[in-house]
């Protein structure tokens, strides 16, 4: 009776301690992780998600990244040097944060390259990978790791336009079809606006009829709203925009003297300025 006694003890000891070990937050942890590799560091945008509370996951960051990163620093051609070096005191400035912790893992154990050994590690701690690298991004997801592009943030927090809205945009560039032409939002989104081809050059009120989501990012398409942007207000000289105005009905030739008028604007310095008051007077 008393063996009976002590096995179902035993029994009811190793019961509790399993139900501990699955209710402990340390998995949970681990699955929330991000494995932070050598892009992110470079591009640096993960600091500012970081700080604005988006990311409160504990961070991973293996000391083959570091030594990457090192290496860039050393070899690597100026702009990468900067880049690499930026990213070095980027993770200073992670640890910094109260909010999340970052640890650095030693990974010298594997032989594989950089980035294999990142979707390793990924698989090993349960850990979502982090990067912008798109053929690690497309590999690490191939193999059934959770990746988080920080590329892909960025597109998913642009504004959405609604089909109506109307928007103000400078026409920059041709489109693909005969009358279009092509512009960009502040936040790098691309307006396609029917029937603007002459009118490149200028800003313009268009109002949206559709957007589409592709893997480069949000298209937005637009048509005219009847109205462009007065270029005085664009801080043209006043003689410009009649000569600008006066050619309106020929579109090759608007092109050409909005470029000028464009170009002679941010030429003109104060001392312009000065001398037109003068000869005013």
């Amino acid at each position: 009776m008393e063996f009976i006694t002590i096995a179902l003890l035993a029994l009811i000891a190793g019961e509790t301690s399993y139900l501990a070990y699955k209710a402990t937050p340390r998995n949970k942890i681990e699955k929330l992780s991000l494995l932070i590799d050598t892009s992110v560091l470079i591009d640096g945008r993960i600091l500012s998600i970081a700080r604005s509370g988006l990311i409160t996951a504990p961070m991973i960051i293996p000391r083959s990244v570091i030594r990457e990163l090192q290496y860039m620093a050393d070899k690597a051609d100026h702009d990468k040097r900067e880049r690499a070096r930026e990213g070095l005191d980027m993770i200073e400035q992670l640890k910094r944060i109260d909010e999340i912790t970052v640890t650095v893992i030693d990974d010298k154990g594997s032989e594989a390259g950089v980035d294999e050994r990142l979707v390793e590690l990924a698989a090993k701690y349960h850990a979502r990978l982090c990067t912008i690298d798109y053929n690690l991004n497309k590999a690490a997801r191939a193999q059934g790791v959770s990746v988080v592009n920080i590329n892909e943030l960025a597109h998913a927090v642009r504004i959405v336009y609604l089909p109506g809205e109307i928007i103000t945009i400078e026409l920059v560039q041709p489109g693909q079809s005969a009358k279009q032409a092509v512009g960009y939002l502040d936040d790098g989104t691309m307006v396609v606006v029917d029937d603007g081809k002459s009118l490149i050059g200028q800003q313009v009120q268009a109002s949206v009829t559709r957007s589409l989501q592709t893997a480069a990012g949000r298209m937005v398409f637009a048509k005219l709203a009847g109205k462009t942007i007065p270029q005085k207000a664009r801080g043209l000289s006043q003689e410009r925009p009649a000569v600008v105005s006066r050619v309106k009905a020929d579109p090759a030739r608007t092109q050409k003297f909005a470029r000028k008028a464009t170009q002679h604007a941010r030429r003109r310095s104060p001392e312009d300025s000065l001398v037109d008051l003068a000869n005013n007077d």
